[in-house]
């Protein structure tokens, strides 16, 4: 995601934003900067190295508190820059809530 393919769509932190990224099991956790983010994308720069971590599928998490996060796939790798794409993980429709909607 380069400043080219920066659309209307994107918002673009000067300074970044403070984010962490952790595997979807909960073993590892790292820090990074949200550079910029869109609906679908967003593009971060780590702090460490990525080297041995399962970056295909993991959390984005947006708080400290991992209260705010979406879950994401790796894109690509540019150095310590990554661009991820935001995996859907709503529910089917009819399906919300848990409700049957069957006769019983």
């Amino acid at each position: 995601m380069t400043s080219e393919t920066v659309g209307a769509d994107r918002v673009v932190f000067g300074r970044g934003y403070p984010v962490w990224i952790m595997g979807i099991d909960g073993t590892w956790r790292r820090s990074c900067v949200l550079k910029s983010v869109s609906n679908n994308e967003a593009e971060l720069e780590l702090e460490g190295s990525i080297e041995g971590l399962n970056l295909k599928e993991f959390f984005l998490l947006l708080s400290s508190t991992g209260l705010a996060y979406r879950r994401c796939e790796l894109i690509r790798v540019n150095g310590s820059e990554i661009d991820v794409r935001f995996l859907n993980t709503r529910s089917k429709p009819g399906r919300a809530g848990g409700r049957d909607d069957r006769d019983t």
